[in-house]
């Protein structure tokens, strides 16, 4: 997997890679979530094996440099390095993916530059940048479906507590997570966290979000969006990923069965055959 660096705006040393090898198709720019180490992404499932993935590190993460200015985490500062992105590879269209928290990012760069991007696929989606939150409720729903899971007693519990404020046990509620708390989630889980408490605490600092404009701006972005998200998803359910995709024109609202937040993980053909005939 080839590792390539282009300086940020403010120059921060970034990195990006790329997976697949095939340099004629158009390559498929790939956003992770966290902010975490883009290496959880992987390939996808196996999607390189139908469109060149470029994966780049959010900066503070990965091999991405550290800024000067912690302000920089800022989500809607980071939309300025997908840009810096886009120029050093010479796109001037080009289709987008986000996974989780950075469909934030995803959805004010398209609110921001919407001619640059062609087709938009948002996977298990984080809707902060468009004022949308999953309630207790929706959360509690779906939890529920994992009831016959030996897991569940104790991962419902934390989930109560940390919805109702009494505690933050994110390592009992991880199973949920999931559409099998096997040893290959565990691995999964366990090196996909974020390693960044600064990087983390940035991306949402106050000014990062401006949603009445994103969702005014989103309402005349012309491209075709895929929203996909898992059966059991709990930190994007389907019906706050819905919410979402009735702000864009285009929209489809794909709900992968038996996945969780990374449903090419779950069921790796379900997921690229849905994404590979969306990204064509």
């Amino acid at each position: 997997m080839p590792t390539y660096r282009f300086p940020a705006p403010d120059g921060t040393p970034l990195a990006h890679h790329v997976h697949g090898d095939a340099d004629d198709r158009a390559p498929l720019l790939c956003l992770p979530g966290g902010p975490a180490d883009s290496r959880y992404l992987g390939d996808l499932g196996g999607l390189s094996a139908h469109r060149r993935l470029v994966v780049p590190d959010l900066r503070g993460t990965g091999r991405s440099g550290v800024p000067e200015d912690p302000a920089t985490y800022r989500c809607d500062r980071l939309v300025d390095d997908l840009e810096a992105l886009r120029v050093h590879l010479g796109l001037d269209r080009f289709d987008l993916l986000a996974h989780s928290a950075g469909a934030n990012i995803a959805t004010q760069y398209a609110a921001r530059h919407p001619h640059r991007v062609e087709r938009l696929v948002l996977v298990g989606p984080g809707t902060r940048a468009v004022g949308i939150e999953a309630t207790p409720a929706v959360r509690r729903e779906r939890a529920l479906l994992r009831a016959g899971e030996p897991w569940f007693p104790q991962a419902f519990a934390a989930l109560g507590a940390i919805a109702e404020g009494r505690g933050a046990d994110w390592e009992a509620v991880a199973p949920f997570t999931y559409g099998r708390w096997d040893a290959r989630a565990r691995e999964h889980y366990a090196a996909g966290r974020p390693d960044n408490p600064r990087a983390v605490a940035g991306f949402g600092a106050e000014g990062a979000f401006d949603p009445p404009a994103t969702r005014a701006a989103l309402a005349s972005f012309g491209a075709p969006v895929l929203l996909l998200t898992g059966e059991y998803d709990l930190n994007s359910p389907p019906e706050p990923t819905a919410e979402c995709a009735a702000l864009l024109p285009r929209a489809t609202l794909h709900v992968q069965p038996g996945a969780g937040h990374y449903p090419w993980l779950d069921d790796p053909r379900a997921f690229v055959t849905a994404v590979a005939d969306f990204v064509g």
